[in-house]
């Protein structure tokens, strides 16, 4: 494991890379304090889901990205993705970082791979935050699975593809890490209800009004999640975190949710 300091116009922070189940896992670190594990979306970087954020949550904590097989930096490895997968990338880069418990944010399919780390690794979590996180199919509008059935690259979010070709080290995985996603999505499972209700850490369900996921689902989640609470934010899919798909010129951080996150973090237990 390598890890080297940088310093950038915002915030100093350190990276690296981790061996990770047969991955070079790429991971960036900042601040000081609790740990907060941040968990990017589909076809995403860390800076592409998180890049508004991160210095917000890196006042009062120890933030840690990580960017996800295929994704960014991080290399692929000769399978198919999965979220489960993911979710046991993540409790072993968190072992090699000698980090025993930390909270976790995931946005998108982040939220859905921190379902998982709560379900396969509840040791190493206090709370979790999901942002738009799907955990069934009936989550989202029928229209979602028809698109994901047609989905080329071409038709992928330019500033993605943009971040992508940013950071990753070889800019031919772009259509790797797009077909994996795809494919994945494609095949995607209910996460059955029994583990969903199994969940014991606090969680904070997230989603925009004009979100992918439906309200209906969050509340879903939100009414099976026994210590939860829901909040439906004004705006689109990520808008309250700033993803980069949704900044526009009128954009304001005042209107981010770090505020809201930070009080259900450092909330203490009754």
């Amino acid at each position: 494991m390598k890890t080297t300091e940088k310093t950038t116009e915002k915030t100093n922070f350190a990276n690296g890379y981790s061996e990770v189940n047969g991955l070079k896992m790429y991971y960036e670190v900042y601040g000081q304090g609790k740990p907060l594990v941040l968990i990017h979306g589909g076809g995403s970087t860390i800076q592409t889901s998180f890049e508004k954020v991160i210095p917000l949550f890196a006042k009062n904590r120890k933030v840690i990205a990580v960017e996800l097989q295929a994704h960014g930096r991080t290399s692929d490895r000769n399978q198919d993705l999965s979220f489960e997968q993911d979710a046991d990338d993540v409790a072993a880069l968190l072992k090699n970082l000698h980090i025993g418990k930390a909270d976790f944010f995931g946005f998108s399919n982040g939220g859905t791979t921190v379902l998982q780390i709560v379900i396969r690794h509840p040791e190493i979590v206090d709370k979790i935050v999901l942002g738009s996180a799907l955990s069934k199919r009936n989550g989202v509008p029928d229209w979602f699975w028809e698109f994901m059935e047609q989905a080329t690259l071409e038709n992928m979010p330019e500033q993605l593809k943009t971040g992508y070709r940013e950071t990753a080290s070889n800019p031919e995985g772009l259509q790797v890490m797009h077909d994996r996603d795809a494919k994945r999505m494609i095949h995607f499972k209910d996460i059955p209800d029994e583990k969903i209700k199994a969940i014991q850490a606090p969680a904070l369900i997230i989603i925009g009004d004009k979100d992918i996921i439906l309200p209906e689902h969050a509340l879903e989640m939100h009414r099976q999640i026994v210590n939860s609470q829901l909040a439906i934010i004004p705006g689109g899919h990520g808008e309250y975190i700033g993803e980069i798909t949704t900044l526009d010129a009128d954009f304001k951080e005042s209107t981010l949710v770090v505020p809201l996150i930070e009080k259900f973090l450092d909330k203490k237990a009754n």
